[in-house]
């Protein structure tokens, strides 16, 4: 093999390393928009979640004044 051969060789081999590279950040690049989506998405979702969380903290807190306030007023009435 000569020099001039093997330094073709080398370049294609160079030229076939830069595109696969190239296949590889532009998928991590997929990925990352992927992840990114999905955490935006799951963000939101997490969101609503701890809404409903504290609606139903503050309607149990409501209830159970209520029922305070109730039980207060039976044992009013059968002292």
């Amino acid at each position: 093999m000569t020099d001039r051969e093997l330094l073709e060789l080398i370049a294609a081999e160079v030229g076939s390393l830069k595109k696969d590279m190239k296949e590889a950040k532009d998928r991590l690049q997929s990925v990352e928009n992927t992840v990114i989506k999905i955490e935006n998405d799951h963000g939101e979702k997490l969101k609503a979640l701890f809404d409903g969380y504290v609606q139903n903290s503050e309607k149990l807190e409501r209830i159970e004044k209520e029922v305070t306030r109730q039980e207060e007023v039976i044992l009013r009435k059968v002292k």
